[in-house]
């Protein structure tokens, strides 16, 4: 009989990969290469969504993707509290909640695999090229559309179930009477990560206008960093990143 993996399995699955990831960038001298993938990113992010992140209603929930999912810190905290409680999670919360755990682990897990493969196309290059022509090359080395459509999925899904687990009030009142266990357990990375998401989709009475920009605008930037010309697709880039520089100077 084949054995289906709990939502704790999946979570603790997910998150070693994230950890093994890390020790090798450590071991191979990738670490700074990595973060400067993540920065380019959180770079282009900025200014793909700067209409959105001005949004009364949809920047809160801007700001959670971007400094929860895709900010250029390290996660290591969370990701051992998470780990910690996967079994408790899943006993304790509706299967939705452990589902929600279970997206995030996944969105994380392929976002280090991307970037760290991303890294090692990155670190070779010549470093007097242009960010936007270093990014493009290596994200073509990569590949890995599949993936990437995958972790637009996953993002996608987890917006959605967000939204609806909002609407629970009583588990909403539970979440915040867990603020003050959870500091005395050395979980508060993980509260503030559960109260940010719930906090920006409960301010939105539906999401999927919001789910349904991130889809188009990452869809479209996908095809473009996969099909057109490398000289297109790099200046395209390179013009994102300066929108994205004057927009916050």
């Amino acid at each position: 009989m084949t054995h289906t993996p709990s939502a704790a399995d999946r979570i603790r699955m997910h998150l070693d990969r994230v950890a093994q990831l890390r020790q090798q960038a450590r071991s191979a001298g990738l670490e700074r290469a990595v973060e400067d993938i993540k920065r380019l990113q959180a770079q282009r992010f900025r200014a793909t969504y700067a209409d959105v992140l001005q949004h009364p209603t949809y920047a809160p929930a801007t700001h959670f993707f971007l400094d929860e999912l895709y900010g250029v810190h390290d996660f290591a905290q969370r990701d051992a509290q998470f780990a910690r409680i996967a079994g408790a999670l899943e006993r304790l919360f509706p299967e939705a909640v452990a589902q929600l755990a279970v997206d995030l682990a996944e969105t994380h897990a392929l976002t280090e695999v991307l970037d760290h493969a991303m890294a090692t196309h990155w670190l070779p290059q010549d470093a007097a090229l242009p960010p936007g022509v270093r990014y493009i090359r290596a994200w073509r080395l990569t590949g890995e559309r599949a993936a990437r459509a995958r972790q637009l999925e996953v993002v996608q899904h987890m917006g959605l179930e967000l939204q609806r687990l909002t609407r629970m009030r009583p588990l909403r009142l539970a979440l915040r009477m867990m603020r003050n266990p959870a500091r005395a357990a050395g979980l508060d990375a993980l509260q503030h990560f559960l109260e940010s998401g719930f906090d920006a989709f409960a301010s939105m009475r539906d999401a999927r206008p919001f789910l349904d920009t991130i889809s188009t605008r990452e869809a479209h930037w996908i095809g473009l960093f996969f099909d057109e010309q490398e000289d297109a697709a790099s200046q395209a880039l390179s013009a994102e990143l300066a929108r994205s520089t004057r927009t916050t100077a």
